[in-house]
């Protein structure tokens, strides 16, 4: 086997377990449905069998599926829950820590920017909070938006490190980038929210006020963590 077959199979049964997922939270495929079988996935995905079993063991080591002897796999109880896959839950962890980093960092670089900030890096800042909204309103992916609203808080703080510290990292410091799974990462209801909490962060940058713009930020940090300290219960 050559090394791109060997990096193309996990990105393939991937998007097997994401589709099936779907079906799953949608109710397409209830509990208590079988599965279709291996040839029928075959077909459905156009990949190989090595694949669909590949697909279909993370999706058993998640909870999500069974098998029951002689007549194939079945969708379990538990797949009504908030499953994680083996991948995710690793990832727990290094999440934490993450938005342990920057609830140390961001905090400040709020704080910092909302006496330093110039009025055109207020009016990026404000730009990028409505390319979010744009974004959740089109139905379209916001990790790339969340991310950019964070990097011109950074930015606005006149301090090249706070950038440096962000960029380092890029988009996947957004927890929810490291959880595609999850039922709610790209819900509407939740994604308001952050817009929320984001114009909250915003206003007090714009009212040039560090204490309100670091509380602001700090609210919307500690609100992830508490989400993804859940996760590992």
């Amino acid at each position: 086997m050559d090394i791109a077959t060997t990096r193309r199979r996990p990105r393939l049964a991937q998007s097997v377990i994401d589709a099936l997922k779907k079906q799953i939270e949608s109710g397409a495929l209830a509990v208590g449905d079988r599965l279709p079988t291996e040839p029928q996935l075959e077909a459905q995905f156009d990949v190989s069998r090595t694949v669909i079993r590949e697909a279909i063991a993370e999706l058993r080591a998640a909870g999500l599926v069974t098998p029951v002897q002689g007549k194939g796999m079945f969708v379990t109880e538990s797949a009504s829950a908030t499953i994680l896959t083996p991948t995710e839950i690793q990832s727990i962890p290094q999440t934490l820590e993450m938005i342990e980093f920057r609830i140390a960092v961001e905090t400040e670089a709020a704080a910092i920017a909302a006496y330093r900030r110039s009025a055109q890096q207020e009016a990026d800042i404000r730009t990028a909070n409505q390319f979010l909204k744009s974004q959740v309103d089109a139905g379209e992916a916001t990790i790339e938006a969340d991310f950019a609203f964070h990097q011109a808080i950074a930015k606005a703080a006149n301090n090249r490190h706070f950038v440096d510290a962000l960029d380092r990292f890029g988009a996947r410091s957004i927890p929810r980038s490291q959880f595609p799974t999850l039922p709610d990462a790209e819900s509407r209801d939740y994604l308001q929210k952050v817009i929320g909490e984001h114009e909250r962060i915003l206003e007090a940058i714009s009212e040039q006020d560090p204490e309100a713009a670091r509380q602001a930020m700090r609210a919307h940090l500690t609100g992830s963590q508490k989400r993804y300290r859940q996760l590992a219960r």
